[in-house]
């Protein structure tokens, strides 16, 4: 457990995270929500969602608090050979094995928590989580792919590539998963393009 500029932020692993289920839910909804996901969602295939991070002893979850002990902000992350099926395509289409990476899930904020520093300690905590476990080449995610001119962009917007390339990540290039879920206002769900972001985890990477 560690403290960021007024929020706690704990780390749980395994069938740990159950109990989160419900909370994290709930931030996926509200944060996914906004561009650039669009996200309408619903809290049934939510926690069916969650439920494969609790059922993987490996797989982790970094929390946020606030003083209260409301969670305000969470992220994820997992052996990719126990993540869905959608998310193998694309490394096993570049001969990629599956048990070398470690793959992340979302990383949720509430908008009032944001820029104290904790997108980076997600970041720190779920890589360090990887190292421990040991055997991953690499960690991964998947950030969803909108058109540079699409009307809906909010004015002003400024996206997460820059603070995820001072990360250390970079888009693998050719490499794409698609999902499907329903845009805030569209009657039905649609197909969408998620770019693949990548980057080697050296065991020597500072905790």
């Amino acid at each position: 457990m560690r403290h960021t500029r007024g929020l706690v932020v704990e780390v749980r692993v395994g069938a740990a995270i159950a109990p989160m289920i419900g909370e994290l839910a709930a931030l996926r909804i509200a944060v996914f929500r906004d561009w650039p996901y669009l996200y309408d969602g619903d809290e049934a295939y939510e926690r069916d969602y969650l439920a494969a991070y609790a059922a993987s002893s490996r797989a982790v979850c970094v929390v946020a608090r606030e003083p209260g002990g409301r969670a305000v902000g969470a992220s994820t992350g997992m052996p990719l050979a126990d993540d869905a099926e959608a998310f193998h395509a694309p490394f096993l289409a570049r001969g990629v094995r599956l048990d070398d990476v470690f793959y992340f899930g979302e990383s949720v904020l509430l908008a009032p928590w944001r820029g104290r520093g904790v997108g980076h300690a997600f970041f720190d905590a779920r890589e360090a989580h990887a190292r421990s476990l040991g055997g991953f080449r690499q960690t991964a995610f998947c950030a969803v792919r909108r058109p540079a001119d699409d009307p809906r962009t909010p004015a002003g917007h400024r996206g997460n590539e820059a603070f995820w390339r001072q990360r250390g990540y970079g888009p693998a290039p050719g490499m794409v998963c698609t999902l499907a879920w329903k845009d805030v206002g569209d009657a039905h769900a649609s197909e969408h393009t998620l770019d693949v972001w990548v980057r080697p985890l050296e065991t020597g990477d500072p905790a």
